[in-house]
């Protein structure tokens, strides 16, 4: 063998290097890949474990129900007072929905905020405490519960690999939210718009691959142990153009406004009668949850035992035929234990509930609309309402569309909550859960100022004008802070 070749012979084959070499075979990123699937299924049997347990929790509720209905004017306030006193401690990031702390989590990158927010006892705490209101009627969600315990297990699981890094774990964090959402309704696409939509309020290309993997890896596995399944059913419904499109203006706006009016009840306020509420709970939590339970068993009693429980079956049933309903005011009944349940502070989602009041609303509307098909306008009440309450129409008019396996109602839907999202900005102009959010951000910022004020020198004092950003703002996002924000924020 010549002195020339012998280099050639022993080189590698640059085609073959330059592969080898690509990004896509770093040890690195497949690290995280596999913790990326690893989470991914861990949070799809969570959602589908929490899911069974809920429905056991509610059925148990029932049966306890069917020895008399007045059993929950006992149960219900001293559950939901206990449960106010366990979650005035360690567990307190138990409370509420927990999305908000979600989202806060992603606008603070502070270790230690993320870790209080996130840890897995919160998320067991989370799950095992929403069973329990659950079992005594609370009028309740597991959704937004879902959301919390698929970012908690993202964050966790990544940080427990190595991806502790604040940019990783926000990404982790964001693509456990979208599995989460997906998870709990077996809506893959509602996951990933959710999460851009409401999460992270913005589209970034680096979160893309994370949402759309974690997304998948969790829908085969919940298509595998549920198999394919529409939340409610599949509802053919259509609305045809002409005189029956006023079903969208009237669902749009009617629904909108009382989805906004019901942000607007929980997120409470400074001022009016709704700041005397919030005095109330801030002094007497335990007390006040107790009142909150009886208020519930009292609107229990009245609507013949209607409003308990997440609302999935009355939901259902009014999709599915929306004249089987004989309580023509459960809409309003289911809406007013959806307050008194959020108010009293114990942990559990909106979701399912405010489902549960677009379809009552709906179905009310459907009856001044008698050239309309009753279904269709249903749907365009569940929809529309719910998006007056979450203030994200776009995911909102997708989980819809998912939920029911529709898609003839694609422009009806969509159409219906852009103008319910603008007529629940008169009550809410901000999103409730991006609202409850802020809040928990400011009253960090608030103690990393305070801290910083208690650390320096006194001979060189903090200027508090350099702790608030530009504009007057005390935290990170773009909307001003408000009277009511102002106050010591009671976690949602």
């Amino acid at each position: 063998m010549s002195e020339s070749s012998e280099p050639l012979s022993k080189s590698p084959n640059p085609r073959l290097q330059a592969l080898l070499g690509h990004e896509f075979f770093a040890p690195h990123h497949w690290k995280r890949r596999l913790v990326l699937w690893v989470g991914a299924v861990l949070v799809a049997l969570a959602a589908i474990l929490f899911a069974k347990a809920s429905v056991w929790s509610y059925q148990l509720f029932l049966r306890v129900l069917d020895h008399g209905s007045w059993i929950p004017l006992i149960t219900t306030p001293i559950v939901f007072g206990l449960l106010a006193w366990i979650t005035e401690g360690r567990l307190r990031a138990t409370r509420g929905s927990g999305i908000p702390q979600v989202i806060g989590t992603l606008h603070i990158e502070d270790a230690g905020f993320r870790a209080r927010m996130l840890s897995l006892p919160i998320a067991a705490g989370k799950m095992a405490l929403t069973l329990i209101a659950l079992a005594v009627g609370a009028s309740i969600g597991r959704e937004g519960p879902t959301v919390h315990v698929g970012a908690a297990l993202f964050y966790s699981i990544g940080k427990r690999f190595g991806f502790d890094d604040p940019k990783a774990a926000s990404r982790f964090i964001l693509a456990g939210g979208a599995a989460g959402i997906a998870a709990a309704f077996n809506t893959p696409l509602a996951g990933v718009i959710f999460a851009i939509e409401e999460l992270a309020g913005t589209f970034e290309h680096r979160f893309s691959g994370l949402l759309l993997t974690a997304v998948f890896i969790g829908g085969v596995v919940s298509l595998g142990i549920m198999g394919n399944y529409s939340y409610f059913g599949e509802v053919q419904a259509s609305l045809p153009l002409g005189h029956a499109w006023l079903a969208v203006l009237l669902t749009g706006v009617i629904c909108g406004l009382l989805g906004g009016l019901f942000a607007r009840l929980i997120l409470l306020s400074r001022h009016g009668p709704l700041a005397y509420v919030g005095r109330l709970r801030a002094h007497a939590p335990v007390l006040f949850a107790v009142a909150c339970g009886l208020a519930l068993a009292l609107l229990g009693l009245c609507s013949h035992n209607g409003v308990y429980g997440t609302g999935y079956d009355q939901a259902r049933a009014i999709v599915q035929n929306a004249a089987s309903m004989p309580d023509q005011g459960f809409g309003i009944e289911k809406l007013l234990a959806n307050v008194v349940s959020y108010w009293a502070g114990i942990p559990g989602g909106i979701f399912s509930p405010a489902l549960a009041v677009g379809a009552g609303l709906g179905q009310n509307i459907a009856h001044f609309l008698p050239g309309a098909p009753a279904a269709s306008v249903v749907l365009l009440g569940m929809s529309a309402y719910l998006a007056g309450v979450t203030g994200a129409p776009l995911t909102s008019a997708v989980i819809a569309m998912e939920l029911t396996d529709n898609q003839a109602m694609v422009i009806p839907i969509m159409a219906a909550c852009l103008l319910a999202r603008a007529a629940a900005s008169l009550f809410c102009p901000t999103p409730v859960y991006r609202d409850f959010a802020e809040r928990m951000v400011q009253d960090f910022e608030r103690q990393q100022a305070s801290r910083t004020r208690a650390d320096a020198p006194a001979d060189e004092p903090t200027d508090p004008d350099e702790l608030s950003l530009p504009g007057g703002r005390t935290s990170a996002f773009d909307e001003p802070a408000t009277p009511a924000d102002t106050d010591p924020p009671h976690p949602p």
